[in-house]
């Protein structure tokens, strides 16, 4: 028995933790939840269109013109005259006054070109991946036989130079993992945060969350709670692991691959698991917060729905965001507290920049202890109340124990 007049908070969170984790981690219903990820699957189907479009989205159109000044602007002109007519089938174009070579320019960071055009109108060569040449062949040789002001069909001899892959290539290889790491996230913390209400709804049902209100501070008690369902969590997640790791040894080399991250797998692994526990933890605050917020069970279950809604739009705007990094969207869902969590770990498979996640990580770990604090605020308001006249219960209860 622990006597929690004198814990402090930290000692009172994990008291409360200890009770919750155990009591949640041994009972029967939680084996059954191991076997819920199979439910998802159909949510993975239909999220399989959404990445399509993005991946069509993220393919890059550009084509740089290192060529002399005069056939640059023939080029550029040709295109002016044809894009009307043509339309998307035309790359665009942009002129690079530089000295670099083609590989050099096709390999620069955040240039993100399909391929390089050089040479004259007369002869051109292009550089670029083979994809890329396949499909920008044709449309370069029209643009310079239009530049040309040649007779219809006097097409020039297009040269080519092929490289092993580009900036715009690694960039679109690289969105497929922050796809995958994005889905997985959302699947997981959807799947794992309904836990914190369902153990609230029971609680508020017995009164036992009435009797922890009265023996230890409401932020100790929130915090326990969140911290015990972030370890069951990562003993569901382990579980998981570990059979997502027998299907992979038994399916071998049947199974797609994912371009490796940025960061690296080591480093983008680490920080999908910190910005798990972060985004679990936001969610799960604010469950706690509709808790406070709500009188009985079912309008408990009620005031859930929105955020469960929410949380779709805000996974879907860190979404659209992967193929416009650093524009205001990417910013504005890494700012967001409950898309953040998305946003930057997609940043990660981008990025090789470990700044931002610093400044991210402590800036969700704020809003962790802002959303918990304000929602211990409320839940002391309404829970703490008993009586026909509605008065506040005061005082500490003498020698109150937990067990």
């Amino acid at each position: 028995m622990i006597d929690t007049t004198r814990l402090s908070l930290f000692e009172a969170a994990s008291v409360v933790a200890r009770r919750d984790f155990r009591a949640i981690l041994f009972s029967r219903a939680f084996v059954f939840f191991l076997l819920g990820p199979l439910f998802p699957i159909l949510v993975g189907a239909l999220a399989g269109g959404i990445g399509g479009q993005v991946q069509r989205e993220a393919v890059s159109t550009t084509v740089a013109l290192a060529m002399s000044e005069t056939d640059s602007k023939a080029m550029l002109a040709a295109y002016e005259r044809l894009a009307p007519q043509i339309g998307i089938a035309l790359p665009a174009l942009k002129r690079e006054t530089g000295a670099d070579a083609p590989e050099t320019i096709l390999k620069r960071p955040g240039a993100a070109y399909a391929a390089v055009v050089s040479g004259t109108l007369a002869e051109p060569e292009i550089a670029a991946t083979d994809s890329q040449i396949a499909r920008w062949s044709g449309p370069v040789t029209l643009l310079a036989e239009e530049a040309m002001d040649g007779s219809p069909g006097a097409f020039p001899e297009l040269s080519t130079s092929r490289v092993e892959t580009s900036t715009a290539a690694s960039r679109t290889s690289r969105i497929r993992t922050a796809q995958a790491g994005q889905l997985l996230l959302f699947l997981l913390m959807m799947l794992l945060a309904g836990m914190v209400l369902s153990n609230l709804v029971e609680e508020k049902a017995n009164k036992v969350i009435e009797v922890l209100a009265a023996a230890i501070p409401m932020d100790a008690v929130f915090f326990g709670k969140l911290m015990a369902m972030l370890g069951v969590s990562f003993v569901g997640i382990a579980v998981w692991g570990v059979a997502g790791a027998g299907i992979v040894l038994v399916a071998g080399e049947a199974l797609p691959s994912l371009p490796e991250p940025a960061l690296g797998w080591p480093m983008f692994a680490a920080l999908g698991i910190v910005y798990f526990a972060l985004g679990y933890l936001l969610l799960g605050s604010l469950f706690l917060t509709i808790g406070g917020m709500a009188a009985t069970v079912r309008e408990v279950q009620t005031l859930s729905m929105p955020v469960t809604m929410m949380q779709l739009l805000v996974f879907f705007l860190a979404a659209a965001a992967i193929t416009s990094p650093g524009s205001p969207l990417e910013i504005t869902a890494a700012i967001f507290p409950l898309s953040s969590p998305f946003a930057m770990l997609a940043r990660a498979a981008q990025s090789d920049a470990l700044w931002p996640h610093a400044v991210a990580l402590m800036w969700q770990a704020l809003c962790v202890a802002v959303f918990v604090r304000t929602g211990a605020t409320i839940f002391r308001r309404r829970v703490m109340k008993s009586g026909k006249g509605g008065r506040a219960v005061k005082g500490h209860v003498g020698a109150t124990t937990l067990a």
